[in-house]
């Protein structure tokens, strides 16, 4: 029998008996279907590979290959933690003929990178080659970061996939998230387009960039230059060039830039600078007027407020080719609006806190939607807040959770929203960190007060408003679905991880998002559970600790998860549960 007849004879056996084995290799996140034959390694030829000629081939998709052909060749990977022989794999590829071209066939090459696009693929590795079959490119990029994640390298230079094997994979959620705010602190264009390189490996799709708040103002706006003088340094400034470059950065990656104007509230910096008058409360003791310093809202009731914003929000969408734009509306606080005397009597003629940013939403939505396609994000207070929501917001905008976990979505979705699920319980990324704020008499407690109960400075969160910390097993165990019908959950677009970044910027970044957001790119993807419906947190160990060994090869400094010794020895790290204890808890 010729060798290249051999895989077509093994396929249909294994079909008829079931038979399959488990490879090594663990790609994150996990495939929603592999099926793997045992019929001996499949060689690749990773210094020659490329697109073959006679399928579909594209600028995107040929960067693309490269750039894995380039990790590959670099990440010379052996899994973690495996019994894999090493040297047993290189003698079985000895003979194994070596495949050299990808063949990608592509159903909708037009389809743009925007919300909902397929992103599902086919790939295929057998004797005879590697074909992927997607709907669209998007579909394509994914199939080729988890070909860079099963290709193994056995040593004397040689590439193998342990054998033949069929993946077909799509995800669970269209939104799939990142939020990084670089504000409070600059975080630069090389630092985000690690976020975006990791966040592409973790079939993570969107990177939602909170671009100002009060501290700083780090964008260059055409219509008002004097804008930035209010970033920390002349060094600390996005220019329109940056802004594109990331974008199509991200879009070479598959990854989506939403960004983010926080808006009324967290409005200072910047704004100022072309007219203080449309600031309120900015020149007020932080305290009373805001949940943190600086201070300062946009002027609601004054004209030239949204004079100004229309100039700002149509030079800064214009940089941005997404269809998604964010326009804030979290923590408005309603002290900072009764300190100004034209509030207090816009007030006592027009109604209350509610009339107030109805007000503003009236006024700000037909700037908002500059063109056709436009799709808005706010926080949920924009709906939610007791003290100071609007009372009518448009149900085509879509509302994005930060408190109150499940109850809170659950609550939006019965209103008829569509929702991004962030819920601080689970997946801030900036909690358990402690606090920030100088100069905090609580911290000088040498003795602990109550031994008894958790308290500020033992057991408590010690100055940290959402603490503990969200591990990534916190984040694994997000079900911000759980209960909801089929129908409710179709208005669940996805969930992102928010990283605030009063105590972060990009040279800690990395260890503070990776690897634990990938917990949430698992989710995202193929879920938290085995096809029994298992919680398969055991089995998300390894993978994510493998994950994180990767990250660390490709540059990204991402933060060790567990003792190096429980990397290398698979489950020997595992909680071992007490024999009246329910083991399938884990």
């Amino acid at each position: 029998m010729r060798l290249d007849q051999f895989p077509v004879l093994w396929n249909s056996l294994s079909s008829l008996l079931g038979l399959s084995f488990v490879p090594s290799v663990d790609p994150l996140p996990a495939p929603a279907n592999a099926r793997w034959a045992s019929s001996g390694p499949v060689k690749v030829n990773v210094d020659s590979l490329t697109l073959d000629a006679n399928c579909f081939e594209n600028e995107v998709l040929s960067k693309a290959l490269e750039r894995s052909r380039s990790h590959i060749a670099r990440d010379r990977w052996v899994p973690f933690g495996s019994d894999l022989d090493v040297g047993a794999l290189l003698k079985a590829s000895e003979n194994a003929p070596a495949v050299s071209t990808v063949c990608v066939n592509v159903g909708d090459v037009s389809a743009d990178l925007e919300m909902g696009v397929d992103e599902s693929y086919e790939l295929n590795v057998s004797y005879q080659g590697i074909t992927i079959d997607a709907q669209t490119v998007w579909g394509a990029l994914h199939a080729l970061t988890t070909l860079e994640q099963i290709v193994i390298y056995p040593g004397h230079g040689t590439f193998v996939v342990e054998g033949p094997v069929e993946i077909k994979d799509k995800p669970l959620y269209r939104h799939r998230g990142l939020m990084v705010d670089t504000a409070r602190n600059f975080y630069s264009i090389d630092s985000l387009k690690r976020q975006i390189d990791a966040l592409s490996l973790a079939k993570m799709n969107v990177f939602h960039w909170h671009l100002t708040d009060t501290q700083s103002w780090p964008i260059e706006v055409e219509s008002y230059p004097e804008m930035t003088e209010d970033a920390y340094s002349p060094r600390e400034v996005y220019t329109a060039k940056d802004i594109r470059e990331l974008v199509q950065y991200a879009k070479q990656r598959g990854v989506r830039v939403v960004p983010e104007l926080d808006l009324p509230g967290h409005s200072n910096s910047g704004w100022r600078q072309v007219n203080p008058d449309i600031i309120a409360c900015g020149d007020k003791p932080w305290e009373d007027v805001a949940v943190e310093p600086n201070p300062g809202q946009l002027e609601i009731t004054n004209p030239d407020t949204y004079k100004v914003l229309k100039n700002v929000y149509e030079d800064i969408s214009a940089l941005f080719g997404d269809s998604f734009f964010h326009v804030g509306f979290d923590e408005v606080n309603l002290n900072c609006y009764l300190t100004s005397p034209a509030v207090r009597k816009w007030l006592r003629k027009n109604g209350d806190a509610h009339d107030l940013v109805q007000y503003w939403v009236n006024q700000t939505l037909p700037i908002f939607r500059n063109r056709p396609d436009r799709k808005l994000i706010m926080w949920q207070d924009s709906v939610l807040s007791k003290d100071i929501s609007a009372k009518s917001i448009p149900q085509d905008i879509v509302l994005q959770s930060w408190v109150g976990g499940l109850e809170v979505i659950r609550d939006m979705i019965s209103r008829g929203y569509e929702v991004i699920a962030s819920s601080s319980e689970f997946v801030y990324l900036d909690c358990g960190f402690g606090g920030w704020v100088s100069n905090d008499p609580r911290y000088d407690e040498p003795e602990n007060p109550d031994p008894d109960t958790p308290n500020f400075n033992y057991g408590g969160d010690g100055g940290s408003w959402c603490g503990p910390y969200k591990s990534w097993q916190r984040i694994y165990s997000y079900n911000f679905a759980e209960g909801l019908s089929a129908q409710e959950q179709d208005r669940v677009l996805g969930a992102e991880a928010a990283l605030w970044s009063e105590q972060a910027d990009g040279t800690v970044s990395d260890g503070i998002v990776w690897p634990r957001t990938a917990a949430l790119g698992e989710l995202l993807w193929s879920g938290n559970k085995d096809a029994k419906g298992s919680p398969r947190l055991q089995e998300m160990t390894s993978r994510i600790l493998n994950f994180r060994e990767r990250l660390v090869g490709r540059g990204i400094n991402a933060q060790p998860l567990m003792p190096k010794f429980c990397v290398n020895n698979r489950n020997a790290c595992d909680f071992v549960y007490p024999p009246d204890r329910d083991r399938k808890l884990i």
